[in-house]
């Protein structure tokens, strides 16, 4: 069997657990299996040579000016435009997985084995787009089935490739498990397992629900909806990758032996099951326009000035129309807030003055969905949903549905309580 084996920061944070992957790995390989192992940066390296960039960047400047961290805590790195330093951004945080699979090699070495490290260039993995978030436009895999067909264990640096140009790149946030997919669909591997410090992708949150239980399965579809809800257990870049070309995908602890949970193509014995998890989202803000000009062009108007800013709109509600006016209220990224109002303000909406539109936001949201692939063919989801949240007294702002989605807001000091209450309305803790 050929295996893709993606080993996290937290799995190669120690010298000692680099010594404990190699172990893994030699061991399945001595199974008889052939093992590509692709690596992240270890634990906390990422941010420390992002925070090196800022200390440098605010020499001269204000205490703090140029720092900060992002909504999921990470160092957030300075904002700059200017192509020159995106471009040695990638060349020195690329660094850090480049360390993790030399390590990794010379300690399957020191164990026996045979391997050999890869980074970037090495793997063939070229990129298109951004420095720091470039996409992967294809893979040339005969250097790696080379080294596999000799013997080795070939290690690869994750979260990295080159552009056309020989720029390196990096893949964004999370690029590690991009890179594992692509590389088992480039290779046509059997399987890509994404070892974690995590069991395996759970029915919801164990740290807020405790009644969640880990999925022994989930189709492609149902993870993608979830990892694009703030479930943290893949990249939604990879869970593409793995839809798109068919990989299954296991995620499985790298701390100790289980089962996990595999990642397959959809089923029709999936359906009996009417909802599959349940996932929290308290990245997002709420803008409402009171008073918009209902005429044609005053929607693409405002989205269209969104967009150009390159500001991700999620759910819109607009309402029926009275006496030429509506009101539009939509969601973003919380952390794209303030630039959405700036280009809201910059807007001049035609009546929209003499209507006295007005933008109200609401930073203080959280969105709670249900994902399933059995709604489809079951009817009364949404309806058992709302009755959950009505029992509980919880206000429901705003709605969006899907085929296998059915998403709400509600005020953030709720959304806890929302979550557990529709992960026990919907049976998710029951075995």
């Amino acid at each position: 069997m050929l295996v893709v084996q993606k080993f996290g920061g937290t799995s190669v944070g120690s010298l000692e657990r680099v010594r404990s992957v190699a172990e893994r790995v030699l061991e399945r390989q001595r199974s008889g299996d052939r093992v590509v192992v692709v690596v992240s940066a270890m634990a906390g390296e990422t941010n420390r040579l992002i925070a090196l960039a800022n200390q440098l960047h605010a020499i001269g400047q204000q205490a703090g000016q140029a720092t900060g961290t992002d909504s999921k805590g990470w160092v957030a790195p300075v904002k700059r435009d200017d192509p020159g330093f995106e471009r040695e951004l990638s060349q020195l945080v690329s660094t850090g997985e480049k360390v993790s699979a030399a390590l990794l090699a010379m300690a399957i070495q020191d164990l026996g084995g045979q391997a050999v490290s890869l980074i970037g260039h090495q793997l063939g993995l070229t990129t298109s787009g951004s420095f720091t978030n470039a996409r992967i436009v294809s893979i040339d895999a005969a250097n790696i089935h080379r080294l596999l067909d000799a013997g080795s264990i070939v290690v690869c640096a994750g979260f990295q490739g080159l552009d056309e140009a020989g720029n390196v790149t990096t893949l964004g946030r999370g690029g590690s498990d991009t890179s594992a997919v692509a590389l088992a669909a480039a290779i046509e591997a059997d399987v890509c397992e994404i070892l974690t410090d995590v069991d395996g992708v759970f029915t919801s949150d164990p740290r807020i629900v405790p009644t969640a239980r880990k999925l022994d399965r989930i189709s492609h579809e149902e993870m993608l909806e979830l990892a694009s809800l703030g479930t943290k257990v893949l990249q939604i870049r990879s869970v593409e990758f793995a839809k798109k070309f068919n990989v299954p995908v296991h995620v499985r602890s790298s701390l100790h032996l289980g089962e996990g949970t595999l990642i397959v193509p959809e089923t029709p014995d999936m359906e009996a099951v009417l909802v599959a998890g349940v996932a929290l989202d308290r990245d997002e803000a709420k803008i409402t326009l009171t008073n918009c000009p209902d005429v044609p062009g005053t929607i693409a108007q405002l989205f269209t000035a969104l967009g150009e800013r390159g500001i991700v709109v999620d759910m819109i509600i607009q309402n029926a129309s009275r006496a030429g006016h509506t009101d539009v209220t939509f969601t973003v990224p919380r952390a794209e807030l303030e630039r959405a109002q700036e280009a809201i303000e910059a807007l001049t909406l035609e009546g929209g003055e003499e209507a006295g539109t007005e933008v109200l936001v609401d930073p203080n949201i959280a969105k709670i969905s249900i994902v399933g692939v059995g709604m489809r063919t079951h009817a009364g989801v949404a309806a058992r949903a709302f009755s959950v949240l009505a029992e509980e007294k919880i206000n429901i702002q705003m709605v969006s549905t899907s085929e296998i989605k059915v998403s709400v807001v509600v005020d953030e000091k709720y959304g806890e309580l929302a979550l557990r209450a529709l992960h026990d309305g919907f049976g998710l803790g029951d075995d």
